[in-house]
């Protein structure tokens, strides 16, 4: 069965029948009277944002989004790592279900008939066309390629490339025996927003949506910031001096009740042994990107209320994944199933369910998939893993089945023997992360008394938390093997 996949046959891994998935797609509008869809993904975006509570961030566009919409304040992804977390958001399934765990692996090796998002959307009648980075793509070195993208689901692609890419050498790299893809690495850049690619992706997006006709359009449009190397204008570093800069805080002890596993392979120091004057460095120039993409957002609503398309477009906006910057004392980037990592910016505005204000029902990222089809009044497709978000867009605050999975992969290395699989369930009230099936180590934080998850209530517990354990493993070996939970689950105290 290969190397991977037993340690995580107890996660879920189905075969179906044939393996095959019966598709329906019954058209219950026609074409003209179905709303436009605008998808927006960004790279590497944590819940920095002035709408999800941070201070710090200057996200005026979003924090408007988020006002006119819904904004999810506890949605979670699948796997805190770009490909396998858009392929597992874009074909609906849990990444065991796909096999993709890495960077550089194609779901449709493994799933060639699956039916994506943007396939189903075009069986409905729309037009279905990608700007940027929706699929996986290689940041920065595949900026103005078609990446790891999947050809079938689109009508039409628009590749960019900006200024960013010949100012490569410009790039601060804090870790120079890392390339500026994985290392913190940065630049304040000179000239205008529109001659960076993320400033391209916005100007071809909005030329799109100037000439949608009556075809319903699906648009795709990803911005590959704030991934590093964190480039932006400079005026956006300005927003933030770097004495107003602050790393995030732990206790000194934080790492003594944490797995070795649960610090991913490439973040093997403490802030990657660097000083604090360069950290700052970079988490500034991380939120500089972070308002950068902002005000592109922010030109693509404009586009819309400019159309006059605003009531008859659902917009849908998602970050990949989280994002670490420094919490438990250095942990940096992604591949983690802490809070930061796991849980990603997710906001949805539709005709007739606007202004509902935030919801803080637990969600995940493979809900935006039958979502969506629901919003635009399309027949679901049975065999996918998510459910409609619909209900909690006309009432946020309705009773719902507070559950989502995350999982990473960890490879062998110095620290680790073999291959262990991480696999973590997030309730209203708790986090539970098993690595190896316990084998390497078990994690327990009480959100309700410790949101930043520094005590792990898993290392000697008593028996008020062995009771949560337990519960909390049968639901994530239910939850994951397929098994939806029902809108009258009861979650008694998790």
């Amino acid at each position: 069965m290969g190397l991977f996949l037993k340690p995580i046959m107890w996660l879920g891994v189905i075969a179906a029948g044939s393996g095959c998935f019966v598709h329906s797609l019954v058209h219950a509008q026609t074409a003209t009277e179905r709303p436009h869809v605008l998808m927006i993904a960004v790279d590497d975006l944590n819940c920095a944002l002035g709408c999800y509570g941070n201070k710090i961030a200057q996200t005026q566009h979003l924090d408007r989004l988020a006002r006119e919409g819904i904004c999810f304040q506890n949605a979670y992804n699948q796997i805190p790592l770009c490909n396998p977390s858009r392929v597992s958001l874009l074909t609906g399934l849990r990444p065991d279900r796909t096999e993709v765990f890495d960077l550089s692996r194609h779901f449709r090796e493994h799933r060639p008939e699956t039916v994506t998002l943007p396939q189903a959307f075009q069986r409905a009648g729309y037009r279905t066309h990608r700007v940027g980075k929706v699929f996986h793509y290689a940041v920065p070195a595949a900026i103005g390629t078609d990446g790891l993208d999947d050809p079938p689901s689109w009508h039409g692609v628009t590749n960019p490339i900006g200024r960013d890419k010949t100012d490569e050498a410009r790039v601060v790299n804090a870790e120079p025996g890392r390339p500026i893809s994985a290392a913190l690495s940065w630049l304040a850049a000179d000239g205008r927003d529109e001659e960076q690619t993320d400033g391209r992706i916005a100007t071809e997006a909005i030329k799109l949506l100037e000439s949608a006709g009556e075809q319903p359009l699906f648009l795709a449009v990803g911005f590959f910031r704030p991934h590093t190397p964190y480039v932006a204008p400079k005026r956006y570093f300005d927003l933030y001096p770097l004495e107003t800069m602050r790393l995030p805080y732990a206790p000194p002890d934080d790492r003594d009740d944490i797995p070795v596993a649960a610090f991913a392979h490439n973040n093997p120091i403490p802030h990657y042994g660097l000083p604090p004057t360069v950290l700052l460095q970079a988490t500034q120039a991380y939120y500089a990107c972070v308002s950068f993409i902002d005000a592109q957002v922010g030109r693509l609503l404009e586009a819309l209320d400019r159309l006059e398309l605003s009531e008859r477009t659902i917009v849908v906006f998602w970050s990949d994944h989280g994002y670490h910057l420094g919490e438990h004392l250095g942990i940096w980037q992604k591949r983690t199933l802490f809070e930061p990592a796991a849980r990603a910016p997710l906001m949805i505005r539709a005709p007739g369910l606007s202004g509902r204000g935030n919801c803080r029902r637990v969600v995940e990222f493979i809900d935006i998939y039958p979502t969506l089809l629901e919003l635009a009044g399309l027949d679901p497709i049975q065999g996918l893993d998510g459910r409609s978000l619909k209900p909690l867009l006309q009432q946020p605050n309705r009773d719902w089945a507070d559950i989502a999975v995350t999982q990473i992969l960890r490879p062998a290395d110095d620290r680790l023997p073999e291959p262990v699989m991480g696999c973590s369930i997030r309730t209203a009230r708790y986090r539970y992360t098993t690595w190896g099936n316990g084998k390497h180590g078990e994690e327990l934080y009480d959100h309700h008394t410790d949101p930043g998850e520094f005590s792990n209530l898993a290392v000697d517990p008593d028996p008020a938390a062995t009771r949560v354990i337990h519960r909390l493993k049968n639901l994530l070996a239910e939850r994951a093997s397929g098994q939806l939970p029902s809108q009258a689950f009861d979650p008694q105290g998790l």
